[in-house]
């Protein structure tokens, strides 16, 4: 216990004095925010998918083969709503903007459960990669606009029967008449719309005008695709001299050999960590 408060006192440190905080959040965030998709709350909500399809999480049901639209849209209707729309604001990310509101920050992220704006960051100090649950576009990418499907998850929500939505409901490709499909990267299809290109920006900008002390704050990022987050913080925190890399992971919190003495590793609990620091300031 007193090397977990030495790390946390270290840490807390670390990014008192930063110039500059950036996060990377993946997966592991929002799971200790209590978006699971596994679990008891996956039962809950999917029993009838799992007796007929034999899904195992909701992770995986998204990349379920279903037969029609009409199943494919009863899956994402559910899912996009439960994860989406019913979530609201959560006490991880409200503690995470708490602790960093007050310095310049930039996050950047691979969820797509929109808790970034929920809670109340910045949207021009947001990078969400890999898209968004509340958007849908052409399943071929005919075109780059992206649109909202909240009108139809609320109206098709009360439909599901047979884990199927009604044929009316199944969305349609406003320029081509194809299918549709939700914003979030599974393929070469993913559209990057101009919001997506301007948040990229945003980024690029912000990373140009680090100077002096920064702090990378990466919070559960794992090896799904590390190329986006893990790997880069990897190699701006050794290309950068008065850089830390706060690392929040409860599977691979470990440092590489060439950033062992400028990474601090946790792989105890995400709120645990973040009441303390908040009880600190």
């Amino acid at each position: 216990m007193e090397k977990f408060v030495q790390r946390l006192d270290q840490a807390k440190k670390a990014i008192d004095d930063a110039d500059y905080v950036i996060i990377g959040a993946g997966a592991g965030l929002s799971t200790a925010a209590g978006v699971e998709y596994t679990g008891q709350r996956f039962r809950d909500n999917f029993q009838d998918f799992i007796e007929k399809y034999g899904v195992q999480d909701m992770y995986s049901a998204t990349f379920y083969p279903y037969a029609t639209q009409e199943e494919k849209w009863a899956h994402w209707i559910r899912h996009v709503n439960l994860n989406r729309y019913s979530v609201g604001k959560t006490k991880i990310y409200q503690q995470l903007l708490e602790l960093v509101k007050d310095k310049e920050y930039f996050v950047l992220t691979t969820n797509v459960e929109h808790q970034f704006w929920i809670n109340g960051f910045e949207d021009e100090r947001i990078f969400a990669t890999q898209g968004d649950y509340g958007l849908m576009q052409c399943e071929k990418a005919c075109h780059k606009k992206l649109y909202s499907n909240e009108e139809l998850v609320h109206e098709a929500l009360d439909k599901i029967e047979d884990c199927k939505i009604p044929s009316e409901l199944v969305p349609v490709c406003p320029v081509c008449g194809g299918n549709m499909e939700i914003n979030v990267r599974k393929d070469a299809y993913f559209v990057e719309d101009g919001k997506w290109h301007q948040m990229s920006e945003n980024y690029s900008k912000f990373l140009r005008k680090v100077d002096g002390k920064v702090v990378f704050l990466e919070i559960g990022v794992g090896f799904n695709t590390p190329t986006i987050i893990r790997y880069p913080f990897e190699q701006m925190t050794y290309n950068t001299p008065e850089a830390t890399l706060i690392r929040l992971n409860l599977d691979y919190p470990q440092a590489i050999s060439e950033n062992k003495d400028k990474t601090i590793s946790f792989d105890e609990d995400v709120g645990e960590i973040l009441d303390y620091w908040l009880s600190r300031i």
